[in-house]
């Protein structure tokens, strides 16, 4: 599998990593599940859809974060990534905790997939 990161997810990153220390690994051990299994998997994960788009978007609502001891894959971050099939690539769109942000950026979806 072939992962990519936005330049906007990198940034998303770069600012949860000074309150998240582990989440750099903690994303390590994503790859590697996604790797087995990039398909949506309820209630971990769900498909994004009315985005007026044919690109696969996937949200992960259950992400273990060791920064957030206690919590578990409860720990409130959300990945949002498009999955190319046939391309065997993953390409990481946003990175956010829920209680920062309500939604996904459906705007910086569109502005590059389609």
């Amino acid at each position: 599998m072939i992962f990519e990161e936005l330049s906007e997810f990198k940034g998303d990153l770069k600012k949860l990593l000074k309150k998240y220390r582990t989440l750099k690994d903690d994303l390590d051990v994503v790859k590697k599940v996604l790797e087995t299994v990039p398909a949506e998997r309820p209630p971990f994960s769900f498909r994004i859809d009315n985005l007026g788009i044919e690109t696969c978007v996937i949200k992960v609502k259950k992400i273990a974060c060791r920064s957030l001891k206690g919590r578990g894959v409860n720990s409130g971050l959300r990945l949002i990534y498009a999955h190319f099939e046939l391309e065997n690539r993953i390409v990481f769109i946003e990175l956010y905790h829920k209680n920062n942000k309500e939604n996904e950026d459906r705007e910086r979806i569109k502005k590059h997939f389609k």
